[in-house]
């Protein structure tokens, strides 16, 4: 026993940090939009941070506890409640046997975490418990969740019934609000004139209505290259920046494809990830030129603070 779905939500998949390996296949690394919000809640509980937790997109779903079970709710604030009262997030929650956990509207962000003491108890695919909604594998039968769906834990909480009072320094997580994008030159950026280029830095691009888990898709000025070229199929990765041959620019997410043969002027650095997973739809970002030691020094930054994070949480566990 574990979780009973009784509402599905707008989006709700299974993922954890993805399969990695695989690309060489054509098999897409997906997992989480916002892996650092899943980290964070799984090592609030004691998990490992590859353990695999609950993705709720904007609309999130309602959760009938058939157990006793410590869960964190992370990400974006989707306005989570337990019978009805608010609770808090960033922290240990224990739910009581027979409560219901829902969600409200989007407060803050778009995508909501839900992770288990122990985790939940699902298939591994290539290495991985990941939702892979295009292919149909991992997670639950490879889609979304579905009313009267069953979840189950892989271990029972069996802690006393106590107060865990603690929470992270929430300047470990970046300001949702913030809508500048740092990114790096990519290998086709020298296809586009320097004046055509200063578009990209001096104004606005919107998310558009056309934005999924594989990518989003940018209204803003058009990009035109100095000559008509042809690029074979080339790799691209989550954040990559491409722009079609129309002139408009895709922005590639989890779900991304393995190789494109569009232009990639740009690639947006790993520590800004999160913040363009937490996007909705007709948000404005702007983006940032960086130099390559400025992207690496921000993700290590990043890597420290959760090797910090997972020490100090291990003692209130022991």
């Amino acid at each position: 026993m574990g979780i009973k779905v009784l509402k599905a939500g707008l989006l709700t998949t299974v993922q954890d940090l993805g399969r990695t390996g695989y690309r060489k296949d054509g098999i897409v690394v997906n997992g989480a939009m916002d892996t650092l919000a899943l980290q964070i809640g799984n090592l609030l509980l004691g998990n490992e941070r590859t353990e695999a937790g609950l993705e709720c997109t904007l609309m999130g779903p309602k959760l009938l506890f058939e157990k006793d079970q410590l869960i964190a709710i992370t990400g974006g604030d989707l306005s989570p409640s337990v019978d009805g009262e608010p609770v808090k997030m960033w922290r240990p929650i224990l739910v009581l046997k027979g409560s219901v956990l829902s969600f409200g509207a989007a407060v803050n962000g778009c995508r909501a975490y839900l992770t288990v003491a122990g985790g939940f108890d699902l298939p591994v695919v290539l290495g991985s418990t990941s939702t892979y909604l295009k292919a149909g594998f991992g997670g639950m039968d490879g889609r979304a969740l579905r009313s009267d769906d069953l979840l189950y834990f892989k271990r029972e909480f069996s802690g006393e019934k106590r107060n865990f009072n603690w929470s992270i320094d929430m300047k470990l997580y970046p300001d949702l609000g913030d809508s500048v994008i740092r990114v790096i030159e990519g290998p086709e950026y020298f296809w586009f004139n320097s004046e055509v280029l200063m578009n990209l830095f001096t104004d606005d691009y919107e998310v558009s209505k056309e934005a999924d888990r594989m990518g989003y898709r940018l209204n803003g000025v058009l990009l035109k290259p100095l000559e008509e070229k042809q690029l074979l199929s080339a790799a691209v990765t989550f954040g990559t920046v491409q722009v079609t041959g129309k002139g408009n620019l895709i922005l590639l997410m989890a779900d991304h494809q393995t190789t494109g043969g569009y232009p990639r002027v740009l690639q947006v650095i790993s520590a800004d990830y999160v913040k363009l997973a937490q996007m909705q739809s007709g948000r404005k970002i702007r983006f940032s030129l960086v130099k390559l030691d400025e992207a690496r020094q921000a993700l290590l930054i990043r890597e420290q603070q959760i090797k910090q994070l997972k020490q100090t949480i291990t003692f209130k566990y022991l």
